[in-house]
């Protein structure tokens, strides 16, 4: 209790002096309308002194930076570490010569890349979903580039099941809402002879018990690491597909961003979480990498954030990867 009173006064005091404590409570009481919360006797002061905390950091953010804004959205009464716990799921292994081994041995940089490039206008990218507080960003981020590979490979959009891969892919070294990788979710595809659709095998947010009987429809050959650190090999992934990136993403800039291109480094290189790329562009001068997130079309920009290019913004770059059809 007594660590519990010592953080409130420290958000308290964090937070002090941008808004008047009536602004700050019609604040919270619209947000809390918004978004249906319901707090109980003893935890609505706590929440109240977090939310106020990250009104602070967002507005210091918007006054300072001019590449991309921060804006409040369903996750303002959660710290930062709480909303690691719960929204984030890339169990990062040094895999440093099982990647080297997989990845293509032939990546031409001389081939000429399209100026800009967004797999949504190709009818490639599935609408943008909500992981929830489940740490299956990992399997969001590999269905994901599944489902763009099979639209290209097929000329059929489809939408293939996450929640199979969190209940069914522990033999290949996944943890469903714990955690996971993207290559093992492939590899598991690939072992089972296809993936589910997701109307089929719909999504919990939950670990359950695999009861997949098919028929599998998304079916991929194999997969392939890029190389780590080259976004000019990524760059080259892309034009071919969508891909699967880790990033960083346990940082108040990224809970909280709401448009622009982040080009930020408090987000650092300790990946945490799957996301997918779908395409790039130049923004406002920027070069920036178009990337879909999970954590539903309320977030950012219509689920959507840009990572300013060429400078492995959060890690981006480090462990790429993509099916094959």
């Amino acid at each position: 209790m007594k660590l519990a009173l010592l953080v409130v006064a420290v958000l308290a005091v964090a937070s002090a002096h941008l808004y008047s404590e009536e602004q700050y409570q019609w604040l919270f009481s619209k947000w809390i309308a918004q978004h249906g919360k319901k707090y109980t006797h003893d935890t609505f002061f706590y929440r109240y002194t977090i939310f106020k905390a990250n009104l602070y950091k967002i507005a210091a953010h918007n006054r300072k930076n001019s590449t991309f804004t921060m804006g409040m959205n369903k996750f303002g009464d959660m710290t930062t570490e709480e909303f690691k716990a719960t929204h984030t799921g890339y169990n990062r292994i040094r895999r440093d010569y099982a990647r080297s081994v997989n990845a293509p041995h032939k990546v031409s940089h001389r081939k000429p890349m399209a100026d800009s490039l967004d797999w949504r206008a190709k009818g490639a990218v599935t609408p943008v979903k909500d992981q929830q507080q489940c740490g299956s960003c990992w399997a969001f981020s590999a269905v994901g580039c599944i489902d763009g590979v099979n639209q290209i490979h097929t000329g059929k959009l489809e939408s293939f099941s996450e929640q199979q891969l969190v209940d069914c892919s522990r033999a290949q070294g996944n943890q469903g809402c714990e955690g996971g990788l993207m290559d093992y979710a492939f590899e598991y595809v690939i072992q089972n002879g296809g993936i589910e659709h997701e109307s089929a095998y719909p999504y919990t947010a939950r670990d359950g018990s695999c009861h997949s009987k098919g028929p599998f429809s998304g079916k991929i050959s194999s997969y392939q690491d890029v190389a780590s650190g080259d976004e000019k090999a990524l760059m080259t992934a892309v034009n071919m597909n969508p891909v699967s990136i880790a990033i960083e993403a346990d940082q108040p800039v990224f809970q909280f961003y709401s448009g622009g291109v982040m080009d930020d480094p408090s987000c650092g290189t300790n990946l945490d979480h799957g996301v997918l790329v779908v395409g790039y562009a130049t923004v406002s001068g920027k070069d920036a990498w178009i990337v879909k997130n999970s954590w539903g079309a309320n977030w950012g920009d219509k689920g959507y954030v840009m990572l300013v290019r060429n400078k492995n913004q959060c890690g981006l770059a480090t462990e790429p990867s993509y099916a094959v059809a």
